[in-house]
């Protein structure tokens, strides 16, 4: 997972969540895949057609409260959502860094196809196990992805930057998992 950056002009910033099917929660999904490029906030894996996307309020205990905002709306997959968030589950993580804090990629680590904590950073270690970032078989999918990934690039004999601008540009849809391509290939794609 990467720090998720939160447009200040985004048509989704005075739209509020409400209960029910309303017109302004599908308008706010709608932004939401498109300012996520169609990337789950949480997994970092790609919105396919059988893989649904559903509004997921970072903290559970905002949802339909006034204090509940455009901060604490994520796209996320539905299996991730129906795993993570529950008020319970939640108090039991506390305290945790929000996902758009400014040092997210310092306190949550990435090496190998896995996110880690330093000791001691107790939101950081939280956040990760709240959010499953651990999960061992996303952690294999990761890795898995970043060794087609070097194959392609090996073959193809460009460079990983050029590689994943051509697919951004052709296959947009084949490029997830942007923080391990980011960590794993030392470049910095422009999404």
């Amino acid at each position: 997972m990467r720090r998720i950056v939160k447009p200040k002009n985004s048509k989704a910033r005075d739209l509020v969540y409400k209960k029910g099917r309303s017109k302004d929660n599908a308008i706010i999904k709608n932004i939401l895949l498109d300012e996520q490029k169609r990337i789950c906030a949480y997994t970092e894996t790609y919105f396919d057609r059988t893989s649904k996307p559903e509004i997921e309020h970072f903290n559970p205990t905002l949802k339909y409260t006034k204090e509940d905002s455009y901060q604490n709306y994520f796209l996320v997959k539905a299996q991730w959502n129906n795993e993570i968030g529950s008020a319970p589950r939640w108090y039991k993580h506390q305290p945790l860094i929000h996902p758009t804090d400014e040092k997210f990629e310092q306190r949550i680590k990435y090496l190998d196809g896995s996110f880690y904590a330093e000791d001691g950073d107790i939101e950081a270690e939280n956040l990760i196990k709240y959010l499953k970032l651990d999960d061992a078989i996303l952690a294999i999918e990761r890795a898995e992805y970043i060794q087609r990934q070097r194959n392609q690039i090996k073959d193809s004999g460009k460079d990983p930057l050029t590689h994943f601008n051509i697919l951004l540009k052709e296959f947009p849809k084949d490029v997830y998992f942007i923080r391990a391509i980011q960590e794993e290939f030392n470049i910095q794609l422009n999404l």
